[in-house]
């Protein structure tokens, strides 16, 4: 078998469409898992996952007893508008490979696929996974089965623009609802007025916002505190029943919960009575807990130690124990834009940081 051309294997996962949702992610996994298996790998599994809107799958190999993984997903978000070339169909430039998923994170596993070819690995593993873009469903499977257990630190892969990322924030996401009497806006003077309350609850968690800016770890202070939508009014004239408001905050690892939520709880007290406060979604904060492996394990190729702006699927690595690092090729510019492209000098570089890993962990004891 001839040496593989990462662009044009790149262009080739491009046109398999894995938007999320409505993409095909168990026949990607499938042709992926062929590919790994001719790659020599010991053992490969295609894990199809049910999820509310359609089937998720991730693929999975080993070679020995896989205490080092790398892990790239293999879905993408819907194609943005504004696109100039087919989103799906892969196109190859002098100097880039443009398509939906080229840096957000197909690139990395044209990458790695590359990068295996000729070794002969040892202690080492792969993990491809879908449902990266919304829900983490394949991902969360893999880290509960029994392929996880054996491993001590992954590689995950985001377009990182050569730095490794070791830290970023969390994100939670939550709403609070007040309901009132409504009725009709003549009365308005002697009724609950539930938008009125949320206002005011939006004002209170401005300031809670503005007293944490300088609250944090030096490259990541703030909350990011966002009040996104108030919502419940039906018309002029008519009083709501009900009015809810969504907020979220991006809190920094080491983040001080019980602080935070004495505050929330304060702010709702002083905004009105009746206010019911939940989580909708809460993804953690993420840091590599040692680097020192890591180092050893990519040496200087990664340009940078890096806070990164975007949350990753590190983060559950992590909470499930597993110390992680997160790296590819491309920009997170790039990621989720139209005419979405990696430069093939990215994805080089990216061949010899993957090699460099498997050969590294190859040649370490665990």
């Amino acid at each position: 078998m001839g040496a593989m051309d990462p662009a044009a294997l790149l262009a080739e996962l491009i046109r398999h469409r894995t938007d999320n949702p409505g993409g095909d992610e168990p026949s990607i996994c499938r042709m992926l898992s062929r590919s790994l298996a001719a790659l020599g790998a010991d053992e490969v599994a295609v894990v199809e996952v049910p999820r509310d809107e359609g089937t998720g799958a991730y693929v999975v190999a080993r070679w020995g007893e896989p205490h080092t993984i790398i892990n790239a997903h293999v879905d993408t978000v819907p194609a943005n508008s504004g696109w100039t070339v087919p989103p799906w169909e892969g196109v190859i430039t002098e100097d880039r490979v443009i398509g939906l998923g080229a840096a957000d994170t197909k690139g990395a596993i044209a990458a790695t696929l590359v990068a295996l070819e000729g070794q002969k690995p040892r202690n080492v593993g792969v993990v491809f996974s879908g449902d990266e873009e919304r829900t983490g469903t394949c991902i969360k499977h893999f880290l509960s089965s029994s392929w996880a257990q054996v491993i001590k630190r992954a590689v995950v892969c985001e377009p990182t623009g050569r730095a490794v990322g070791v830290r970023h924030r969390g994100c939670v996401a939550m709403s609070a609802e007040v309901k009132g009497r409504g009725g009709h806006s003549s009365g308005a003077d002697q009724m609950p007025k539930p938008i009125v309350t949320m206002a005011r609850l939006a004002l209170g968690l401005d300031e809670i916002g503005r007293r944490w800016l300088d609250r944090g770890p030096a490259d990541m202070k703030g909350l990011c505190l966002n009040v996104a939508s108030i919502e419940g009014g039906v018309a002029f004239n008519v009083v709501p029943n009900r009015a809810a408001l969504t907020f979220s905050v991006r809190p920094p690892p080491g983040f001080d919960v019980a602080t935070f939520e004495a505050e929330l709880e304060a702010s709702a007290r002083a905004a009105g009575e009746g206010i019911e406060t939940q989580t909708v979604l809460s993804m953690s904060p993420f840091e590599t807990r040692d680097v020192a492996p890591f180092r050893a394990l990519l040496g200087s190729l990664p340009r940078a130690e890096a806070t990164l702006p975007f949350w990753t699927e590190a983060a559950l690595f992590s909470a499930a124990g597993i110390d992680a690092v997160v790296i590819g090729p491309g920009d997170i510019t790039q990621a989720h834009a139209p005419d979405e492209y990696v430069t093939k000098s990215d994805l080089q570089w990216a061949v010899e940081v993957f090699r460099q890993v498997i050969t590294r962990a190859s040649g370490s004891a665990g």
